[in-house]
């Protein structure tokens, strides 16, 4: 049986809910006010989330801005690495053509010497000049070595050492890579000196031009006669070890 009292109240309540408009309604407003708060909250926490983020951004631009500030540095240091190295080499070569024009300066005035007429020991004897000339071909001053052999040959034409101041007359021209003109120069000493001791190397360095001038018919006959008419000598093996290099290359 229902209780008279509690069907009373709960009319009432509902009767009040009823007539209660909604914007006085205590529990909307309580609501409305409860997602107002939270709606806050949320805001807080996007702006906080923003500001995080924000942060995080501009320390990685720092960062970056670090790295290409490294990079940028680390490249000059490089391109002014390299400047240096290249005014190196410019002034290395710069002084190492200044040297070279002096000593072609210094060769032609010496050759200019000789050629006029004034032997290495102007006063003294043939051995004395042949000698001043030989030294100048050991210590490897090509041209005016040539140039001394040259003016002893035709001040002493007759002298015990004309025969080896051809020989070496020639020479001079052959370690230059004057082939031609050193080709001619030793078969002077063949022809002038037949009976000379600087036949069979005189001999063996025409076969030595003629390979260096790529004639290799004639290349092959010198070489071949100085084994044929000087077999126990040195220049013999010497040919046959260039015959040898010849047959290896084709030619």
């Amino acid at each position: 049986m229902k209780n008279p009292l509690l069907t009373v109240v709960a009319a009432l309540v509902l009767s009040a809910c009823a007539t209660t408009p909604a914007a006085d309604d205590p529990v909307l407003i309580k609501l409305a006010d409860l997602e107002r708060r939270l709606q806050g909250i949320e805001r807080v926490v996007q702006n906080q989330s923003l500001v995080k983020l924000t942060q995080q951004v501009n320390a990685t631009e720092r960062r970056g801005d670090e790295m290409q500030g490294r990079v940028e540095e680390l490249e000059y240091r490089s391109e002014s690495a390299l400047d240096r190295q290249r005014q190196l080499y410019g002034d290395l070569d710069t002084r190492m053509q200044e040297l070279e024009a002096s000593v072609q300066a210094q060769n032609a005035t010496s050759s200019r010497t000789q050629t006029q007429g004034q032997f290495p020991v102007p006063s003294g004897s043939a051995r004395d000049n042949y000698q001043a000339a030989f030294e100048l071909l050991k210590e490897q001053n090509y041209g005016p070595a040539a140039s001394a052999f040259e003016q002893f040959l035709a001040t002493f034409p007759d002298s015990e050492l004309a025969d080896n101041a051809q020989y070496w007359l020639a020479e001079a021209h052959y370690v230059t890579q004057q082939f031609d003109l050193a080709l001619s120069e030793f078969e002077v000493v063949i022809g002038s000196f037949p009976e000379s001791r600087k036949v069979p190397d005189a001999l063996l360095k025409i076969g030595y031009c003629n390979y260096e001038l790529e004639r290799w018919e004639d290349a092959r006959e010198s070489l071949t006669r100085v084994q044929a008419q000087y077999a126990e000598s040195t220049a013999a093996r010497l040919a046959g070890q260039r015959i040898q290099r010849m047959d290896e290359e084709g030619v």
